[in-house]
């Protein structure tokens, strides 16, 4: 099975809610780090504080076959096309990946084959 890196950066608010959309989605586990996002301007500062965006961001490793269904599906709810939304998410190739927990790969499989409708993968 060929396995894709989802990572979305999204406000810390939103975050527990863009968990739950990937994992209707399909996703399984997620890696949380959390940031500041500081945009293409310079940052804002007001009486001496810096006025940054706190975000999180969400790693998600999942099937080739399932990471555009996930990702389609957090581009809409979270408007990530909008210019005004600091938010994004991108994907990555994976060649090689160790430590996955086995019960997260077989519930890969059995979302695959359900999507696929029967076919074995």
């Amino acid at each position: 099975m060929k396995f894709s890196a989802l990572i979305t950066v999204i406000q810390d608010n939103d975050e527990e809610r863009a968990i739950e959309v990937a994992k209707e989605s399909g996703a399984g586990s997620v890696t949380i780090l959390h940031g500041k996002n500081i945009g293409l301007k310079e940052k804002k500062v007001f009486f001496g504080l810096t006025l940054e965006e706190n975000v999180s961001v969400l790693l998600f490793v999942l099937p080739r076959k399932l990471t555009m269904k996930v990702m389609r599906t957090l581009r809409e709810e979270f408007d990530l096309d909008n210019p005004d939304n600091s938010g994004m998410a991108f994907t990555l190739p994976l060649t090689h990946v160790a430590g996955l927990d086995t019960n997260e790969l077989h519930q890969f499989e059995d979302n695959i084959k359900t999507m696929l409708g029967g076919i074995q993968c």
